[in-house]
């Protein structure tokens, strides 16, 4: 070959290493390419590359041709054989005579010459491509000057290549990391959100979709605070931007109304999303509690009605001591003759209310204990008549007027003086109910299997919104001091421990009226 046209080669194979370096980014492609040009120009019989591992010390098979296997399979160390040589001191190794090399490793079989030369990319050695022949002298210096050239281009794009498979291998790394962050959470029970600088959403999981109604695409890239006015009056974003401000983590709980319009309540945790040093957005992780608010509220209110129980020992206690000797009393002086008819009456009266006081009395134990009920054979409208004789003077000073709706209804097994007591909390509260001078309406009625007494006003109405709540213990409309909240509750659990049942029925503006219904018959 004349050395115009092995020039001519080797710009060629120059350009083709020159392309690869640019279009080929599949290692072992590009190293058996490398090898096909090094053969076209060289016209090498054989070839072989290897390259550094990543801690420097040995020297890997990469690619070759020509080569046996057992060659292909040794294990050279850095600085062992020809091509350890060429790795660890980086420049080209020419060999006439083989058998001269006292620490030859075998490759091709009768080998007699020898080129090697190192493969640099980024003024570090990464590897070296070998070349041998069973001929002597086989190879001159200028072979050596254009194969390093060759090695050089080689080196660069395998370096290149090496870059790429990396960067790939950490994109899909990070791909896969994302995907798995991803599906945290969007599996976690929590709501959990991300907002820039701006306060814009930047993510949103599957439980803020579930919580607030609104998907994902239509929240992306909104300001938060104009979906959900709301918490700016509720001053969260104040919060937020304090988070931005000092890149501290706050804690807020918020009652929130979701689109159903029921109301929740949930915490939130705020912390700094942080980019370095820089805080660049806030995290807020949401956790509705208003089941367990519920169940603590619960609980408190069992605590309370708890401790009115133990309170309502001692008191019915010293109630009774004065009740007991005016019973006493009243008793003695029913017993002198010759008295006014009206003396009597009154003595009477009063020995029944000290009665209905003692019952009463009685009840309060109810909230610590299992109360015992005295049940008798009572009329209903008897027992209105009785509350009307009680408390008429209280309604007539309001100048409510009275309206009885009775029919003859039969007698039922029950404890008159808890009637009583159901009767006055339910008129008084009716009677409270009416500002201006109204209707109080108190009706029986016969059911299949069931007797009812009805009481209603001509009030204001209660709203829609607080029904639900009037017989819960401790809840009240009334201004503070004037109710306890307990009136309703008791009513109740009056009735419930007779196996009837009390409902209640308003329209705002014309009026209420609870309805009692106890069985005929005890079940």
């Amino acid at each position: 070959m004349n050395d115009e046209t092995h020039q001519k080669r080797l710009l060629r194979a120059y350009h083709e290493i020159g392309n690869e370096l640019i279009s080929m980014s599949s290692l072992p492609k590009l190293l058996n390419k490398i090898l096909q040009i090094a053969e076209d120009v060289f016209q090498f019989d054989n070839a072989i590359i290897r390259l550094l591992t990543e801690d420097g010390r040995e020297l890997e098979l990469a690619a070759s041709y020509g080569y046996p296997s057992s060659a292909q399979q040794q294990k050279i160390q850095v600085g062992q054989g020809v091509m350890g040589v060429v790795a660890g001191n980086g420049k080209p190794l020419l060999i006439n005579n083989i058998r001269e090399c006292e620490n030859y490793i075998e490759g091709i079989p009768g080998a007699n010459s020898a080129l090697c030369v190192p493969l640099i990319a980024r003024d570090q050695v990464i590897g070296a491509l070998n070349v041998e022949s069973p001929r002597l002298n086989a190879f001159q210096d200028h072979d050596a000057d254009a194969l390093l050239t060759v090695a050089t281009h080689a080196a660069i794009a395998i370096e290149n290549a090496r870059l790429y498979s990396r960067t790939t291998q950490l994109k899909q790394r990070y791909r896969h990391l994302h995907q798995f962050n991803e599906r945290i959470l969007q599996s976690t029970n929590l709501g959990i959100y991300t907002l820039d600088a701006n306060l814009c959403i930047t993510s949103w999981n599957n439980r803020m979709v579930k919580v607030s109604g609104m998907s994902e695409d239509h929240v992306l890239g909104r300001p938060l605070l104009t979906l959900f006015p709301v918490l700016a009056e509720e001053g969260f974003d104040r919060r937020l931007n304090l988070v931005l401000k000092t890149g501290r983590a706050e804690k807020v709980q918020l009652v929130h109304y979701n689109l159903k319009g029921e109301r929740r309540v949930q915490k939130r945790r705020l912390s700094p999303l942080r980019d370095g040093d820089d805080t660049t957005g806030v995290v807020i992780v949401v956790e509705d509690v208003t089941e367990f608010k519920g169940l603590l509220d619960q609980m408190v209110q069992a605590e309370k009605l708890a401790e009115i129980g133990r309170l309502s020992s001692g008191i019915a206690h010293e109630i009774n001591n004065p009740l007991a000797v005016i019973a006493y009393a009243t008793q003695l002086l029913l017993r002198e003759e010759d008295q006014p008819e009206f003396h009597i009456e009154l003595l009477q009266r009063v020995d029944s209310e000290v009665e209905r006081l003692q019952a009463l009395t009685g009840g309060l134990l109810g909230f610590s204990r299992s109360g015992v009920i005295d049940k008798t054979q009572v009329n209903l409208n008897e027992i209105i008549d009785q509350v009307l004789t009680l408390i008429g003077y209280q309604i007539q000073r309001e100048e409510h007027v009275v309206v009885k709706d009775f029919v003859d209804v039969p007698n039922i097994l029950a404890d008159g003086n808890q009637l009583k007591q159901v009767l006055i909390n339910l008129i008084m509260n009716a009677v409270q109910a009416m500002e201006n001078p109204g209707t109080l309406t108190l009706s029986t009625r016969v059911e299949d299997f069931s007797v009812q007494m009805i009481v209603s006003d001509t009030g204001a109405g209660v709203d829609e919104s607080i029904r639900e709540q009037i017989f819960d213990p401790f809840y009240t409309t009334k201004p503070e001091g004037e109710g306890t909240g307990l009136g309703l509750y008791l009513c109740r659990k009056i009735i419930q421990d007779h196996q009837g049942a009390i409902t209640f029925q308003s329209q705002l503006g014309i009026g209420s009226r609870f309805i009692v219904q106890l069985p005929l018959t005890e079940r």
